[in-house]
């Protein structure tokens, strides 16, 4: 009778958990998306008296909109690119070299996200003042590039450590040259892990705000950033929350590519292993 007591505490204990998450996670996109399809809501009525799709052909209308779009996916591209070129090299030397001062270096790049971001873009921003680089899109870039640089390194030096060396050496003793054995057996085995780590580069840099709004102003406007400005200027609150909306898109395509492309299995087995 005890036991079937505690069950029965256990599965309410977990309900209400269940019922707390939706409230404080799910709840407010619901807000979000119901405004993103209302052109009339007021006050006292608890749902809207109409909904409909106007607001979405006037926010999809406006240059600004497509501007900040394709500025955003400019950005996050160029970003994911150099963050891939300078990390990926690095983390491999990381995870396979030993050599002077290692250890101090690869924690050095914890050191962006060890004090207060805000804090550590205020002094990024005063040097850029100096070297012109404000309201410039490579300043945005390099502010970005600054924020990749953990996941970029540690993420992939975690997948080359793994990489099974029994097969880099039978590998060899085959006759395979160090790039045979790189391309065919290291880089298939660390794959899904290095994806996994440029699809949280390229979401994140996507919806960087802090960065793109403190050096790009007034001149470089990503999609983050314009629909803050709507919300803070007051502009009709269905534009912000339509771009809320399409926000959401690159999450979902990223969390269906990493479902259908990597999979579950893939992290253990990697591509073609």
């Amino acid at each position: 009778m005890m036991a079937r007591s505690t069950g029965l505490k256990f599965d309410w204990t977990g309900l209400l958990l269940a019922l707390l998450l939706t409230l404080f996670i799910a709840l407010p996109l619901l807000v979000v998306a119901t405004w993103a399809f209302t052109e009339i809501w007021r006050y006292p009525s608890v749902i809207p008296q109409q909904f409909g799709l106007r607001f979405w052909s006037q926010t999809l209308a406006r240059k600004d909109v497509w501007d900040a779009l394709f500025l955003s996916l400019r950005l996050t591209a160029t970003v994911t690119l150099l963050s891939a070129i300078i990390c990926l090299p690095a983390a491999y030397a990381f995870a396979r070299m030993r050599f002077p001062g290692r250890n101090i270096l690869f924690l050095s790049f914890l050191a962006s996200h060890a004090f207060p971001k805000f804090g550590l873009l205020v002094a990024i921003a005063g040097i850029f003042l100096q070297l012109g680089l404000i309201s410039t899109f490579w300043g945005v870039v390099l502010i970005q590039l600054v924020g990749t640089l953990m996941l970029m390194i540690w993420i992939p030096v975690a997948a080359f450590q793994n990489v099974d060396r029994r097969m880099e050496e039978a590998a060899r003793d085959a006759g395979a040259t160090p790039l045979r054995v790189f391309w065919s057996i290291t880089l298939p085995q660390a794959a899904p892990t290095i994806s996994a780590a440029l699809l949280l580069t390229f979401v994140g840099t996507f919806y960087e705000t802090e960065g793109a709004w403190l050096i790009g102003a007034p001149e470089i406007r990503t999609m983050p950033v314009l629909m803050i400005s709507f919300i803070n200027n007051q502009i009709v609150v269905q534009y912000g929350a339509v771009l809320s909306v399409m926000l959401w898109v690159p999450s979902f395509a990223a969390l269906m590519f990493a479902r259908r492309v990597i999979g579950t299995g893939a992290f253990a087995r990697g591509f073609g292993a």
